[in-house]
């Protein structure tokens, strides 16, 4: 009764065709924000529904007025800006390779809560959710801010102590929480990949490159996330969610939990750890093992990488294999990520995306009831 639910979603959903064409055309001149505005309003009142329709019990507006799942949330905080830099990320697929590129950060003032980040629209979703289904609120947790730069994003004359840097960036998280629990907000998600990303040797590799401490940053990006959330009130429940890096279908870091795992699932002070685990690149359930009692795992079983359906049976096979290592009371059903991380989407249509939350939505209520 309580999110995460035995059915869920992480969160991002396809842009429809005729809301790309409002973007592009509010990027040219073409139509004013108020009227993009109204066009991702019907938007989300649509896919609102469908998650209604379909049986979950909880509901996101898709990150339907977001380019990103991360960065536009993260350029909203006071102290924070973008460069003219390009970050390249590396992604892999089935089919061979591609780079993402976006601007880098630069953190040259302190870092503070200026706006309730995403709050009218949390507002605007609430309203569009029926009494029944609970609205969720998807952000980027604390860490992504420090992974897409690390140290050399940090202007030192700001910040000549790191750990005012950490401090700040806390705060103004624990403010922004403490902001949207008080607009009604029951469930948030801290989207966080470098938790995922750092059980990669070759991710770590880079970070050390860079002049991070790869092999114990998970434990500081732990820590943050916990000061961030200490003081939630008792009826917002809090999840994570790691991947490995999702856009258009593809990829950036392989390996499974297992480095992380024992100081992820022991000391994360979340309700509950959504995981990706749609094939071999996530590794086996071992890692499970450490998940403590009164922690949800929601597996990640359900890829959105492509149409293709999986099996039920096939899921529920792999459902027993993870109840080796944790309660099934304490398992959940989910995609292994968004469907559309960034505003371009994964390689499949949208009535495939419906079939997989079908699917997950019917394989919950069989092993579950």
């Amino acid at each position: 009764m309580t999110p995460p639910f035995r059915a869920d979603h992480v969160g991002s959903l396809l842009r429809p065709p005729h809301l790309l064409e409002a973007r592009t055309k509010r990027a040219t001149g073409e139509i004013t924000a108020e009227q993009l505005r109204a066009i991702e309003d019907d938007a989300i009142r649509d896919v609102v529904r469908m998650q209604r329709d379909v049986g979950l019990r909880s509901a996101t507006d898709g990150e339907f007025r977001r380019t990103a799942w991360h960065m536009d949330f993260i350029y909203r905080l006071g102290g924070i800006r973008p460069t003219d830099e390009k970050i390249q990320v590396h992604f892999r697929n089935a089919d061979g390779e591609l780079d993402f590129e976006s601007a880098a950060l630069a953190v040259d003032a302190p870092i503070r809560l200026t706006e309730t980040i995403f709050g009218q629209d949390f507002a605007f979703l609430a309203e569009a959710t029926d009494p029944e289904v609970t609205a969720k609120l998807t952000i980027p947790s604390p860490s992504m801010v420090h992974y897409r730069g690390g140290r050399a994003a940090i202007d030192p004359a700001v910040y000549p102590d790191e750990e005012q840097f950490w401090a700040d960036l806390s705060a103004a998280y624990a403010d922004q929480v403490r902001r949207v629990a008080a607009l009604g907000c029951r469930y948030l998600q801290l989207d966080d990949t470098s938790l995922a990303y750092l059980n990669d040797p070759d991710q770590r590799r880079q970070l050390t490159e860079r002049g991070d401490d790869a092999d114990h940053q998970h434990l500081r990006y732990i820590r943050q996330i916990n000061a961030a959330i200490a003081n939630r009130p008792a009826e917002l429940r809090v999840t994570t969610h790691m991947c490995r890096g999702n856009f258009r279908s593809s990829w950036a870091a392989e390996g499974g939990y297992d480095f992380v795992a024992e100081a992820l699932f022991s000391e994360l002070a979340v309700d509950g750890f959504f995981l990706e685990y749609d094939d071999d690149r996530s590794g086996g359930f071992a890692p499970l093992r450490f998940v403590p009692p009164g922690k949800m795992v929601v597996l990640g079983l359900v890829t959105t990488k492509r149409g293709d359906l999986e099996s039920k049976d096939t899921l529920k096979r792999r459902i027993d294999e993870a109840a080796r290592y944790v309660p099934l009371d304490q398992i959940c059903l989910s995609p292994q990520c968004g469907f559309s991380s960034t505003v371009e989407g994964n390689v499949l249509t949208y009535d495939e995306q419906v079939a997989k939350l079908d699917l997950i939505v019917e394989t919950a209520a069989e092993v579950w009831g």
